[in-house]
């Protein structure tokens, strides 16, 4: 043993020298290491790499990508990992990514620089996308485990994965199963090799097997530590979307720049108003635009009491708010109507406290310019000289001034800042309005508008329309023109079928933006089998991704059958089933929303700019922001700034911004918050290293099966 012992240091050492890195010891009176907070990603233009460097990108965790494929790109070698900073030791980078457990050639220096220095300051490698054997502490797959697809699997966090980064799982993390002809997931599944120091965190069952094979686990070995990711991924697949946070948390240690919550908000447009309905024999909805002027008689749907008394229901059951844009011409007409009756509206203002509101204009008019509907599609009219007619100024402004105040005397929740104007019109559309009216930004103005929603599916990014920002909403595809299944299923037939099979062929025409169906739907059966799984998934998607960008749907679905509440109960409930109590979807109103998406560019172009500077040495973290600029960071519960509690708990973390006013912005973490543990579970001293014998095996090549991207 002590010969062993002897060798390893003397290896050790002599490993040291050649690339570089100090040989360091541990003495008490050396400075403790600087760690940036910052991760390393070497790429292979995989989708693994790919997926985790989005979820940095997403969460505003600074990373640097190296891309092994780029001639040109930089060389991994002591001085890019390491250097010293006021005669204290630096480590550039937090944690190190790779494609795989050693994507280099054999003997590769920069995979020695790399061991090396991982070694030396304690910092854990991800393995991105690599297969089961030995060098990786798990049996090999093939013969004693199996490797092939694992689509509709469902795999389970482990104990040793709840009580660690994945804590924040309830147990199940279900793989998709999207398509029976296209393989989706491609696995290696094997258990611990004997001798291995390896804790599996997620693993399923092996197939014709009694035991369970790991899919993600920690190996610990010659002084390092990897997580180990045995099957391939993107980053739009619901099984990585679940376990995202948890790989981050692990390599970082929970402490880092960014955070990543899970965000659901539902806005309900037209609530007053009624939304005409699609007519199944003429397939169009008359009394609107996509019907020749005269075409068909309107059947418009609108809410009535007891959808009233359904909602509020639902929302105490969900624990969740819906936001309701209102249009109170709606109701004003209604009473004109109706010998001033009208019972909606009675119900809805009785019970407003229990709703957020949004001022949608008046009479919900297009505030474009001025439509030309005598034609199908409908074109922009145009004065004499062929210049665009524009709705005008002050048309704009007495729609939102006449709505709001409307609002204020009936007592809604208002905040006078926000607005959707009807089908976002005023905004550019295209093809027929490729630019904003120029008259809608001086209106907003006028009437005080901050925050003015938009459409992302035509308008996604974050922009500023006179004194307003824009909040992208995501349509849901439950169509606005339908109070009932069949309704649904028959409009959606006529979209998404080729004409041959009866339908518009708009999906034929529209190839890189629609799917055509393989067949009509039933009318009875095709909206809980198709839709209402495809929909689900896709909202479902976008709560795990991190995005706080609000949906909408239409006061006519939660009409007549209600066709929003399977979806919305879908999404709810499959989170429900995922994610435990401390882990809750973040319900935000719209003004909350779009300050998150500011902050948020903010900080994304500070980091771009290379403005942002942070560091921990021991139990503090230091950060430097541009003024102005907020900082965002996850941190273990119990940090601290000046004494105060720093953050909100979410998913086992504190998390929050802060403003730093140009000035160092220090956190005192918990002691040992971070530092990753001993076999024997007890905290290793981060910056020392370990005195074992390296790692001389070089990995084969890793074989790629990528994954099905799912339409979303």
């Amino acid at each position: 043993m002590k010969r062993t012992i002897r060798t390893t240091a003397l290896v050790m050492g002599a490993l040291m020298a050649v690339i570089g890195l100090p040989a360091a010891t541990a003495q008490a009176d050396d400075p403790a290491p600087r760690i940036d907070l910052r991760v390393l990603v070497v790429s292979d233009g995989g989708p693994s790499t790919d997926a985790i460097a989005a979820e940095l990108e997403n969460a505003g965790t600074p990373y640097t990508e190296v891309d092994l494929q780029d001639a040109d790109r930089a060389v991994i070698d002591a001085g890019f990992l390491a250097d010293t900073v006021e005669g204290r030791p630096r480590a550039k980078y937090q944690a190190v990514v790779l494609p795989n457990d050693n994507p280099f050639p054999t003997g590769s220096a920069e995979m020695a620089a790399l061991v090396a220095y991982e070694r030396t300051y304690s910092i854990p490698q991800v393995d991105a996308y690599t297969y089961a054997r030995p060098q990786v502490g798990l049996n090999a797959a093939v013969g004693t485990g199996y490797a092939g697809s694992i689509d509709g699997v469902r795999a389970e966090v482990t104990q040793a994965g709840k009580a660690g980064a994945f804590g924040y799982l309830e147990g199940a993390v279900p793989f998709e199963d999207n398509s029976p002809t296209v393989g989706e997931s491609y696995a290696y599944l094997s258990t611990p090799a004997a001798g291995a120091d390896f804790v599996p965190y997620v693993q399923a069952a092996i197939p014709g097997r009694p035991t369970k094979g790991s899919l993600v686990g920690e190996y610990r070995h010659d002084g390092r530590r990897e997580l180990v990711v045995t099957f391939v991924y993107n980053r739009y697949q619901q099984q990585y979307r679940l376990l995202a946070r948890g790989i981050v948390e692990w390599m970082t240690g929970g402490v880092h720049l960014g955070a990543d919550r899970n965000y659901f908000a539902v806005h309900v447009d037209d609530v007053l108003a009624a939304d005409d309905r699609w007519d199944s024999a003429l397939n169009c909805t008359p009394g609107d635009v996509d019907c020749q002027p005269g075409e068909g008689t309107p059947n418009p749907i609108r809410m009535v009491p007891a959808d009233v008394d359904h909602a509020t229901a639902w929302q105490n059951s969900r624990e969740f708010t819906f936001d309701f844009a209102y249009n109170a011409s709606g109701t004003v007409d209604h009473r004109e109507d109706n010998g001033g009756h009208d019972a909606l509206a009675d119900k809805l203002m009785s019970d407003r406290d229990r709703f957020r509101w949004i001022n949608h204009t008046y009479t919900h008019a297009f505030l474009g310019c001025v439509q030309d509907t005598a034609v199908v599609p409908w074109k922009c009219a145009t004065n004499a000289d062929g210049s665009t007619r524009w709705v005008g100024r002050n048309e704009i402004a007495d729609e939102i001034a006449a709505n709001e105040a409307w609002g204020e005397a009936a007592g809604l929740p208002l905040l006078s800042e926000e607005l959707v104007t009807g089908e976002h019109s005023g905004l550019k559309v295209a093809p027929q309005q490729p630019v904003d009216n120029p008259n809608l930004g001086p209106a907003l103005a006028d009437t005080g508008i901050e925050w003015l929603g938009s459409d992302n599916s035509r308008d996604p990014v974050q922009r500023r329309v006179g004194t307003a920002t824009t909040v992208s909403r995501y349509p849901m595809n439950v169509f606005y023109n339908a109070g009932r299944a069949a309704e649904q299923v028959d409009e959606y037939n006529w979209i998404y079928t080729g004409r041959a099979q009866g339908g518009s062929g708009i999906c034929e025409d529209n190839p890189a933006t629609s799917t055509c169906l393989d067949a009509p739907l039933d009318i009875a059966t095709g909206y809980t089998e198709h839709i209402v799984p495809l929909e689900t998934r896709i909202a479902l998607g976008h709560v795990l991704a991190n995005d706080p960008k609000p949906h909408f749907i239409h006061q006519s679905n939660l009409a007549e059958d209600r066709i929003a509440y399977p979806v919305l109960d879908g999404v709810l409930a499959g989170y429900d089933a995922l994610f435990t109590d401390d882990t809750p979807v973040v319900n935000l109103r719209m003004k909350d929303i779009g300050v998150e998406m500011r902050r948020r560019a903010a900080w994304q172009a500070a980091l771009d700019a290379g403005q942002v500077t942070a560091y921990r040495i021991g139990d503090s973290v230091t950060v430097r922001t541009p003024d102005g600029v907020a900082l965002t960071a996850t941190m273990p519960v119990g940090t601290q700034h000046g004494g105060a509690g720093f953050g909100t708990a979410y998913a086992g973390a504190v998390s929050g911004w802060a403003s730093a006013d140009g000035l160092p912005y220090t956190l005192d973490l918990p002691t040992s918050a971070g530092a990753p543990a001993g076999p024997d579970g007890t905290p290793a001293v981060t910056g020392a290293p370990a005195v074992t014998a390296p790692r001389t095996e070089v990995p084969a090549g890793v074989e790629e099966r990528v994954p099905y991207a799912a339409e979303r």
